[in-house]
């Protein structure tokens, strides 16, 4: 028997010559090959969108009933390997920042639970610089295999907005596979502040002229960003102060040297939990377990409010729909347990169940909603 092999991609579809075969036993025909390409032929047979052709060879020749096969499930496609994922090989997990930082944290976190899970070696690698967009570009070129992945954070939809010219698209160069942690910023105030709740902080930004100030981490981050939305949301008059990391921006508010600051719940819980400084809300849907007492935005007057910092896991474009799913489950398993649960909450941050169809659709609503941010904020990366 004869066996012909080829994968027909469009650019390809009225080429015939580059079929391979294999000889093997000496048979006279061949049935049922699949073909997932709409190619017109004679003699065919539609179920869905695949084909099956019938046709016969001897054991030198043969002549293609219905002009040629495919059999796209034979070939050395991304779907065919999805089965035997993974195999004698590591799994190497791209971190597109420095060590020791959150995200860097829960990607080893998720390597350990992987490794266990999959008997196979988890390897995290940092490869940070420009905000996370040359670990990001790095796996946005590999193959969709399952053993290269990418663990970022926010700043992976906030930059598009900023910087247009990026060396990958994030809605086409990524397969979205899970969010790991969601970690929401807090709107602060001095402890000695007179405003005690966000409408109150509204009436009182709206009476300063010039408008009130607020600090964050820096331009463009995701505490920066959360504060432009807030002025969008509720019309309050603020003007941001960037400060070169949360440190300095906790140290001038709880000295009273700035009135108000949207910045990450670590950076921020100690000083609200010792009285230094007074939590107003924090930016997300959901209140924060480690902060049970701080009320959201969202339930104090501004229901179409949401914003977060989020760790989540991706690969290369894609990858097989199996694996996806596979390693979604497994972060669903991971953050499920109770001391990673414990561990989420005492630093600050919850758990978000999304299958892979919502985390792209999670992704590509970050995408535009920052991007509008940007626009009608008018903010401009530094």
């Amino acid at each position: 028997m004869y066996v012909a092999y080829h994968c027909i991609t469009e650019d390809e579809e009225h080429d015939f010559g580059n079929l391979f075969f294999i000889d093997s036993l000496l048979n006279k025909k061949i049935s049922s090959i699949v073909i997932n390409k709409r190619i017109a032929m004679n003699g065919r047979q539609i179920f869905g969108d695949k084909m099956l052709i019938n046709y016969k060879l001897s054991h030198r020749m043969f002549s293609v009933t219905s002009i040629f096969i495919a059999a796209s499930v034979l070939c050395l496609s991304n779907s065919a390997s999805a089965a035997d994922w993974p195999q004698e090989q590591p799994i190497n997990i791209i971190v597109p920042f420095a060590p020791g930082g959150f995200t860097d944290l829960i990607a080893r976190r998720l390597a350990l639970d992987l490794g266990k899970t999959l008997n196979t070696s988890v390897i995290v690698q940092n490869k940070a610089g420009a905000s996370g967009q040359i670990g990001s570009a790095v796996v946005a070129k590999e193959k969709p295999d399952g053993y290269t992945l990418l663990v970022t954070a926010t700043q992976h939809v906030i930059y598009p907005a900023l910087q247009p010219n990026l060396p990958y698209d994030p809605k086409k160069d990524f397969s979205n596979i899970a969010i790991l942690a969601l970690a929401p910023n807090v709107l602060l105030v001095p402890a000695n502040s007179p405003v005690n709740n966000v409408k109150d902080f509204v009436d009182y930004a709206n009476k300063q002229q010039g408008g009130l100030a607020f600090g964050s981490s820096g331009v463009g981050g995701s505490a920066h960003l959360s504060g432009e939305q807030f002025k969008l949301v509720t019309g309050a008059n603020l003007r941001h102060i960037p400060y070169k990391g949360a440190a300095p921006a906790v140290a001038d508010l709880i000295g009273a040297q700035i009135p108000s600051a949207f910045l990450d719940a670590t950076s921020a819980s100690a000083f609200i939990q010792n009285g230094k400084a007074k939590a107003l809300a924090v930016t997300s849907k959901q209140q924060l377990p480690s902060l049970p007492s701080i009320p959201t935005i969202a339930e104090s007057g501004y229901p179409s409010y949401e914003s977060q910092a989020w760790v989540g896991l991706f690969g290369p474009p894609g990858m097989p729909a199996e694996i996806v799913t596979k390693l979604n489950d497994i972060a669903q398993q991971s953050n499920a347990q109770k001391e990673n649960i414990k561990w989420l909450s005492d630093n600050n941050s919850i758990s978000l169940k999304l299958s892979p169809k919502q985390v792209t659709e999670f992704i590509n609503s970050e995408l535009d909603k920052w991007q509008q941010v940007v626009n009608d904020a008018q903010v401009i990366a530094q």
